[in-house]
Protein backbone atom coordinates (compact mmCIF):
# COMPACT_ATOMS: atom_id res chain seq x y z
CA UNK A 1 0.00 0.00 0.00
CA UNK A 2 1.75 3.39 -1.07
CA UNK A 3 2.05 6.02 1.69
CA UNK A 4 -0.63 8.11 -0.20
CA UNK A 5 -2.99 5.60 0.01
CA UNK A 6 -3.13 4.94 4.02
CA UNK A 7 -5.75 6.34 5.93
CA UNK A 8 -4.18 8.62 8.72
CA UNK A 9 -3.80 7.34 12.25
CA UNK A 10 -4.55 8.76 15.03
CA UNK A 11 -4.20 7.76 19.56
CA UNK A 12 -7.37 9.31 20.69
CA UNK A 13 -7.31 7.07 23.80
CA UNK A 14 -4.18 5.93 26.26
CA UNK A 15 -4.81 3.95 29.57
CA UNK A 16 -2.45 2.60 31.78
CA UNK A 17 -2.42 0.65 35.42
CA UNK A 18 -0.19 1.63 38.11
CA UNK A 19 2.26 -0.26 37.46
CA UNK A 20 3.70 -2.67 40.77
CA UNK A 21 5.97 -5.34 41.76
CA UNK A 22 2.45 -7.53 42.41
CA UNK A 23 -1.51 -6.84 41.86
CA UNK A 24 -2.48 -9.42 44.02
CA UNK A 25 -6.36 -7.34 43.93
CA UNK A 26 -7.04 -7.99 40.06
CA UNK A 27 -6.89 -11.59 37.57
CA UNK A 28 -4.89 -11.39 34.64
CA UNK A 29 -8.75 -9.97 33.10
CA UNK A 30 -9.16 -7.41 35.41
CA UNK A 31 -5.66 -6.03 35.22
CA UNK A 32 -6.32 -5.85 31.20
CA UNK A 33 -9.93 -4.16 31.30
CA UNK A 34 -8.79 -1.53 34.02
CA UNK A 35 -5.98 -0.07 31.42
CA UNK A 36 -8.27 -0.53 28.92
CA UNK A 37 -11.63 0.55 30.71
CA UNK A 38 -8.77 3.89 31.40
CA UNK A 39 -8.16 4.13 27.19
CA UNK A 40 -11.89 4.08 26.65
CA UNK A 41 -12.62 7.00 29.19
CA UNK A 42 -9.85 8.64 27.76
CA UNK A 43 -11.21 8.78 24.29
CA UNK A 44 -14.66 9.16 25.71
CA UNK A 45 -15.74 6.17 23.88
CA UNK A 46 -17.24 2.86 24.76
CA UNK A 47 -17.03 -0.88 24.11
CA UNK A 48 -19.75 -0.69 21.45
CA UNK A 49 -17.47 2.10 19.29
CA UNK A 50 -14.39 -0.62 19.47
CA UNK A 51 -14.29 -2.66 15.47
CA UNK A 52 -11.39 -5.31 16.93
CA UNK A 53 -9.04 -5.90 19.64
CA UNK A 54 -5.09 -6.74 19.00
CA UNK A 55 -3.57 -7.68 22.28
CA UNK A 56 0.00 -8.67 22.76
CA UNK A 57 2.44 -9.79 25.75
CA UNK A 58 5.61 -11.77 26.66
CA UNK A 59 5.87 -15.65 26.37
CA UNK A 60 3.13 -17.49 27.76
CA UNK A 61 5.14 -19.78 30.52
CA UNK A 62 6.05 -16.68 32.12
CA UNK A 63 2.46 -16.93 34.11
CA UNK A 64 1.81 -20.56 32.71
CA UNK A 65 -1.32 -19.34 30.97
CA UNK A 66 -1.40 -20.65 27.44
CA UNK A 67 -2.92 -18.90 24.48
CA UNK A 68 -4.83 -16.29 27.49
CA UNK A 69 -6.03 -14.09 24.37
CA UNK A 70 -8.75 -16.76 24.57
CA UNK A 71 -9.93 -16.55 28.02
CA UNK A 72 -9.58 -12.54 28.27
CA UNK A 73 -11.83 -11.49 24.62
CA UNK A 74 -14.57 -11.44 27.17
CA UNK A 75 -12.79 -8.83 29.40
CA UNK A 76 -11.94 -6.75 26.57
CA UNK A 77 -15.52 -6.90 24.87
CA UNK A 78 -14.17 -8.93 21.88
CA UNK A 79 -16.79 -11.58 22.33
CA UNK A 80 -18.11 -11.69 17.91
CA UNK A 81 -15.50 -9.10 17.14
CA UNK A 82 -12.08 -10.18 15.61
CA UNK A 83 -9.28 -10.28 17.98
CA UNK A 84 -5.59 -10.75 17.12
CA UNK A 85 -2.71 -12.04 19.59
CA UNK A 86 0.80 -10.90 19.04
CA UNK A 87 4.26 -12.04 20.48
CA UNK A 88 8.09 -10.67 19.46
CA UNK A 89 9.55 -11.25 23.16
CA UNK A 90 10.44 -7.90 24.81
CA UNK A 91 9.22 -6.02 21.88
CA UNK A 92 5.70 -7.28 21.77
CA UNK A 93 3.81 -3.90 23.16
CA UNK A 94 5.18 -1.94 20.06
CA UNK A 95 4.37 -4.49 17.37
CA UNK A 96 1.20 -5.42 18.74
CA UNK A 97 0.65 -1.27 18.66
CA UNK A 98 1.83 -1.21 15.08
CA UNK A 99 -0.52 -4.57 14.03
CA UNK A 100 -3.29 -2.81 15.47
CA UNK A 101 -2.33 0.69 13.62
CA UNK A 102 -2.28 -1.34 10.01
CA UNK A 103 -5.75 -2.44 10.93
CA UNK A 104 -7.16 1.20 10.61
CA UNK A 105 -4.47 2.57 7.75
CA UNK A 106 -5.78 -0.03 5.23
CA UNK A 107 -9.51 0.73 6.73
CA UNK A 108 -10.18 -2.94 7.65
CA UNK A 109 -11.16 -1.62 11.09
CA UNK A 110 -12.23 2.57 11.57
CA UNK A 111 -11.32 2.18 15.51
CA UNK A 112 -9.25 -0.61 16.86
CA UNK A 113 -8.42 -1.26 20.72
CA UNK A 114 -4.43 -2.13 21.22
CA UNK A 115 -3.05 -3.55 24.64
CA UNK A 116 0.04 -5.53 26.29
CA UNK A 117 -0.02 -6.64 29.92
CA UNK A 118 2.17 -8.95 31.99
CA UNK A 119 1.85 -10.06 35.31
CA UNK A 120 5.79 -10.83 36.55
CA UNK A 121 4.07 -11.65 39.76
CA UNK A 122 2.90 -14.95 38.57
CA UNK A 123 5.84 -16.26 37.40
CA UNK A 124 9.62 -15.76 37.68
CA UNK A 125 10.74 -14.16 34.30
CA UNK A 126 14.53 -14.25 35.33
CA UNK A 127 14.51 -18.24 35.38
CA UNK A 128 11.90 -18.75 32.68
CA UNK A 129 14.60 -16.39 30.43
CA UNK A 130 17.24 -19.14 31.40
CA UNK A 131 15.67 -21.82 29.79
CA UNK A 132 18.42 -23.80 27.73
CA UNK A 133 17.82 -23.45 24.03
CA UNK A 134 19.95 -25.73 21.34
CA UNK A 135 22.92 -24.04 19.43
CA UNK A 136 22.23 -21.01 21.57
CA UNK A 137 24.50 -18.90 23.95
CA UNK A 138 23.11 -19.62 27.19
CA UNK A 139 21.14 -16.82 29.31
CA UNK A 140 23.01 -17.56 32.77
CA UNK A 141 20.41 -15.90 34.96
CA UNK A 142 18.38 -13.75 33.91
CA UNK A 143 18.51 -11.75 30.35
CA UNK A 144 21.04 -9.37 32.23
CA UNK A 145 23.78 -12.35 31.86
CA UNK A 146 23.01 -12.16 28.05
CA UNK A 147 23.38 -8.47 27.35
CA UNK A 148 26.39 -7.52 29.82
CA UNK A 149 28.80 -8.52 27.48
CA UNK A 150 27.47 -6.98 25.03
CA UNK A 151 28.25 -3.88 27.33
CA UNK A 152 31.77 -4.36 27.47
CA UNK A 153 32.20 -4.58 23.80
CA UNK A 154 30.32 -1.53 23.39
CA UNK A 155 32.76 0.20 26.78
CA UNK A 156 35.76 -1.09 24.56
CA UNK A 157 34.68 0.14 21.42
CA UNK A 158 33.95 3.74 22.67
CA UNK A 159 36.37 4.13 25.72
CA UNK A 160 33.15 5.45 27.13
CA UNK A 161 34.07 5.65 31.31
CA UNK A 162 32.22 2.88 33.24
CA UNK A 163 30.30 5.74 35.30
CA UNK A 164 27.91 6.50 32.36
CA UNK A 165 25.34 3.93 33.01
CA UNK A 166 24.56 5.03 36.46
CA UNK A 167 24.05 8.49 35.08
CA UNK A 168 21.22 7.18 33.20
CA UNK A 169 19.46 4.94 35.74
CA UNK A 170 19.82 8.18 38.37
CA UNK A 171 18.38 10.22 35.51
CA UNK A 172 15.50 7.82 34.99
CA UNK A 173 14.77 7.18 38.62
CA UNK A 174 14.29 11.09 38.60
CA UNK A 175 12.11 11.06 36.38
CA UNK A 176 9.92 8.77 37.36
CA UNK A 177 8.96 10.79 40.33
CA UNK A 178 6.63 12.62 37.85
CA UNK A 179 4.71 10.08 36.99
CA UNK A 180 1.98 8.70 38.65
CA UNK A 181 1.96 4.96 37.27
CA UNK A 182 5.72 4.47 37.53
CA UNK A 183 6.37 0.98 39.20
CA UNK A 184 9.90 2.28 41.01
CA UNK A 185 9.49 5.80 43.20
CA UNK A 186 12.64 6.18 44.82
CA UNK A 187 12.61 9.21 46.59
CA UNK A 188 15.76 9.06 48.50
CA UNK A 189 17.29 8.13 45.23
CA UNK A 190 20.97 9.49 44.91
CA UNK A 191 24.05 9.09 42.08
CA UNK A 192 26.11 8.09 44.67
CA UNK A 193 23.41 5.51 46.17
CA UNK A 194 23.26 3.96 42.33
CA UNK A 195 26.98 3.72 41.86
CA UNK A 196 27.23 2.18 45.33
CA UNK A 197 24.62 -0.91 44.58
CA UNK A 198 25.70 -4.57 44.25
CA UNK A 199 27.17 -5.75 40.94
CA UNK A 200 24.86 -8.08 39.40
CA UNK A 201 26.67 -9.19 35.84
CA UNK A 202 29.38 -6.64 35.04
CA UNK A 203 29.26 -3.90 34.87
CA UNK A 204 25.91 -3.83 35.05
CA UNK A 205 24.93 -2.98 39.34
CA UNK A 206 21.70 -3.50 40.65
CA UNK A 207 20.44 0.41 40.25
CA UNK A 208 20.90 0.18 36.90
CA UNK A 209 18.52 -2.53 35.97
CA UNK A 210 14.55 -2.57 35.41
CA UNK A 211 12.30 -3.73 37.91
CA UNK A 212 9.89 -6.76 37.69
CA UNK A 213 6.18 -5.52 37.27
CA UNK A 214 2.75 -6.23 36.92
CA UNK A 215 1.20 -4.25 34.69
CA UNK A 216 -0.79 -3.39 31.49
CA UNK A 217 -1.13 -0.30 28.58
CA UNK A 218 -3.77 0.21 25.90
CA UNK A 219 -4.22 2.87 23.31
CA UNK A 220 -7.35 3.59 20.85
CA UNK A 221 -6.31 4.23 17.96
CA UNK A 222 -8.81 5.22 15.01
CA UNK A 223 -9.15 6.86 11.45
CA UNK A 224 -9.20 10.21 10.89
CA UNK A 225 -13.12 10.55 10.99
CA UNK A 226 -12.50 9.08 14.53
CA UNK A 227 -10.07 11.93 15.16
CA UNK A 228 -11.90 14.63 14.32
CA UNK A 229 -15.11 13.43 17.22
CA UNK A 230 -12.32 13.45 19.75
CA UNK A 231 -12.85 15.76 22.57
CA UNK A 232 -9.14 15.34 22.74
CA UNK A 233 -6.01 16.48 20.64
CA UNK A 234 -4.86 13.04 18.96
CA UNK A 235 -1.31 11.81 18.23
CA UNK A 236 -0.86 11.38 14.79
CA UNK A 237 1.16 8.22 13.48
CA UNK A 238 3.74 9.90 11.13
CA UNK A 239 5.94 5.98 10.99
CA UNK A 240 5.69 2.94 12.08
CA UNK A 241 8.05 -0.04 11.09
CA UNK A 242 9.22 -3.58 12.46
CA UNK A 243 12.45 -5.59 11.68
CA UNK A 244 13.62 -8.69 13.05
CA UNK A 245 17.48 -10.56 12.69
CA UNK A 246 18.47 -13.93 13.74
CA UNK A 247 19.83 -14.35 17.77
CA UNK A 248 22.82 -15.28 16.68
CA UNK A 249 24.90 -15.48 13.08
CA UNK A 250 28.64 -14.89 11.98
CA UNK A 251 28.89 -11.21 11.53
CA UNK A 252 26.38 -9.95 13.98
CA UNK A 253 26.59 -6.61 15.61
CA UNK A 254 25.35 -7.48 19.11
CA UNK A 255 26.35 -3.65 20.41
CA UNK A 256 24.04 -1.89 17.17
CA UNK A 257 22.12 -4.44 15.40
CA UNK A 258 21.31 -3.89 11.77
CA UNK A 259 17.82 -4.55 12.59
CA UNK A 260 17.59 -1.58 14.78
CA UNK A 261 19.15 0.60 12.11
CA UNK A 262 16.50 -0.55 9.12
CA UNK A 263 13.63 -0.18 11.52
CA UNK A 264 14.73 3.66 12.60
CA UNK A 265 15.74 4.42 8.95
CA UNK A 266 12.33 3.09 7.96
CA UNK A 267 10.66 4.90 10.17
CA UNK A 268 12.54 7.96 9.48
CA UNK A 269 12.03 7.86 6.20
CA UNK A 270 8.19 7.33 6.55
CA UNK A 271 7.90 10.55 8.82
CA UNK A 272 10.01 13.13 6.55
CA UNK A 273 13.29 12.86 9.26
CA UNK A 274 16.17 13.63 7.58
CA UNK A 275 18.14 14.81 11.16
CA UNK A 276 16.51 13.00 14.01
CA UNK A 277 18.62 14.87 16.60
CA UNK A 278 17.33 18.46 15.44
CA UNK A 279 13.65 16.94 14.53
CA UNK A 280 12.47 14.86 16.99
CA UNK A 281 11.35 16.49 21.12
CA UNK A 282 11.40 13.34 22.69
CA UNK A 283 12.20 9.61 22.89
CA UNK A 284 10.82 6.59 24.80
CA UNK A 285 13.52 4.21 24.47
CA UNK A 286 13.34 0.79 26.04
CA UNK A 287 16.55 0.44 28.22
CA UNK A 288 15.66 -2.30 30.82
CA UNK A 289 19.78 -2.15 31.30
CA UNK A 290 21.38 1.70 31.82
CA UNK A 291 23.61 1.14 29.01
CA UNK A 292 21.43 0.59 26.51
CA UNK A 293 20.86 4.46 26.52
CA UNK A 294 23.77 5.26 24.76
CA UNK A 295 24.03 2.38 22.41
CA UNK A 296 20.68 3.15 21.16
CA UNK A 297 21.35 6.78 20.34
CA UNK A 298 23.73 5.15 18.21
CA UNK A 299 21.68 2.85 16.68
CA UNK A 300 18.96 4.78 15.82
CA UNK A 301 20.93 8.07 14.53
CA UNK A 302 20.62 10.26 17.25
CA UNK A 303 24.33 10.44 17.59
CA UNK A 304 27.55 9.35 15.37
CA UNK A 305 29.50 5.89 16.42
CA UNK A 306 31.53 5.74 19.46
CA UNK A 307 29.47 9.23 20.58
CA UNK A 308 26.35 8.40 21.76
CA UNK A 309 27.95 7.86 25.85
CA UNK A 310 28.53 11.89 25.68
CA UNK A 311 25.37 12.56 25.12
CA UNK A 312 24.06 11.17 28.23
CA UNK A 313 27.11 12.51 30.17
CA UNK A 314 26.29 15.95 29.16
CA UNK A 315 23.24 16.56 30.17
CA UNK A 316 21.52 16.00 26.90
CA UNK A 317 19.19 13.42 27.57
CA UNK A 318 17.95 14.62 30.82
CA UNK A 319 14.18 15.72 31.23
CA UNK A 320 15.04 19.74 30.69
CA UNK A 321 18.21 18.82 27.71
CA UNK A 322 18.48 18.72 24.19
CA UNK A 323 17.10 15.60 23.65
CA UNK A 324 14.73 14.21 26.82
CA UNK A 325 15.01 10.50 26.74
CA UNK A 326 12.45 8.71 28.68
CA UNK A 327 11.26 11.40 30.38
CA UNK A 328 8.73 8.82 31.90
CA UNK A 329 11.48 6.61 33.84
CA UNK A 330 11.32 4.02 30.95
CA UNK A 331 12.03 0.31 31.56
CA UNK A 332 14.41 1.41 34.51
CA UNK A 333 11.65 2.08 36.23
CA UNK A 334 8.45 0.29 35.02
CA UNK A 335 9.04 -3.21 33.17
CA UNK A 336 5.82 -4.92 32.72
CA UNK A 337 7.71 -7.30 30.27
CA UNK A 338 4.69 -8.11 27.73
CA UNK A 339 3.49 -4.23 27.94
CA UNK A 340 6.81 -2.26 28.25
CA UNK A 341 7.15 -1.85 24.48
CA UNK A 342 3.71 -0.50 24.35
CA UNK A 343 4.50 1.96 27.28
CA UNK A 344 7.23 3.90 25.32
CA UNK A 345 4.49 4.44 22.18
CA UNK A 346 1.76 5.64 24.57
CA UNK A 347 4.63 8.03 26.30
CA UNK A 348 5.27 9.04 22.82
CA UNK A 349 1.97 10.08 22.13
CA UNK A 350 1.19 11.71 25.76
CA UNK A 351 3.94 14.17 25.02
CA UNK A 352 2.97 14.86 21.20
CA UNK A 353 -0.88 15.17 23.13
CA UNK A 354 0.65 17.58 26.08
CA UNK A 355 -0.66 15.17 28.30
CA UNK A 356 2.49 13.72 30.31
CA UNK A 357 1.81 15.47 33.30
CA UNK A 358 4.80 16.44 35.61
CA UNK A 359 7.21 14.94 33.17
CA UNK A 360 5.59 16.45 29.70
CA UNK A 361 8.79 17.94 27.24
CA UNK A 362 8.16 21.51 26.74
CA UNK A 363 6.53 22.09 23.33
CA UNK A 364 6.85 18.51 22.39
CA UNK A 365 5.47 18.30 18.61
CA UNK A 366 7.29 14.89 17.23
CA UNK A 367 8.24 11.66 19.57
CA UNK A 368 9.59 8.42 18.54
CA UNK A 369 8.41 5.03 20.56
CA UNK A 370 11.10 2.37 20.81
CA UNK A 371 11.05 -1.26 21.45
CA UNK A 372 13.36 -4.03 21.17
CA UNK A 373 13.43 -7.82 22.07
CA UNK A 374 14.18 -11.42 22.28
CA UNK A 375 18.85 -11.19 21.78
CA UNK A 376 18.42 -7.99 20.31
CA UNK A 377 16.57 -9.55 17.71
CA UNK A 378 12.92 -7.88 17.52
CA UNK A 379 12.70 -4.09 16.93
CA UNK A 380 9.20 -1.82 16.71
CA UNK A 381 9.30 1.99 16.63
CA UNK A 382 7.01 4.42 15.50
CA UNK A 383 7.18 8.47 15.37
CA UNK A 384 3.94 10.39 16.44
CA UNK A 385 3.44 14.30 16.00
CA UNK A 386 1.04 16.83 17.23
CA UNK A 387 0.10 17.15 13.09
CA UNK A 388 -1.57 14.94 10.99
CA UNK A 389 0.83 13.82 8.68
CA UNK A 390 1.37 15.41 5.22
CA UNK A 391 0.15 13.33 2.11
Amino acid sequence: MSTSSKEPVAVVGIGQTKHVASRKDVSIAGLVREAAQSALEDAELTWADIDAVVIGKAPDFFEGVMMPELYLADALGAVGKPMLRVHTAGSVGGSTALVASNLVAARVHPTVLTLAFEKQSESNAMWGLSLPVPFQQPLLAGAGGFFAPHVRAYMRRTGAPDTVGSLVAYKDRRNALKNPYAHLHERDITLEKVQASPMLWDPIRYSETCPSSDGACAMILTDRAGAARSPKPPAWMHGGAMRSEPTMFAGKDFVSPQAGKDCAADVYRQAGITDPRREIDAVEMYVPFSWYEPMWLENLGFAAEGEGWKLTESGVTELDGDLPVNPSGGVLSTNPIGASGMIRFAEAALQVRGQAGEHQVDGARKALGHAYGGGSQFFAMWLVGAEPPTA
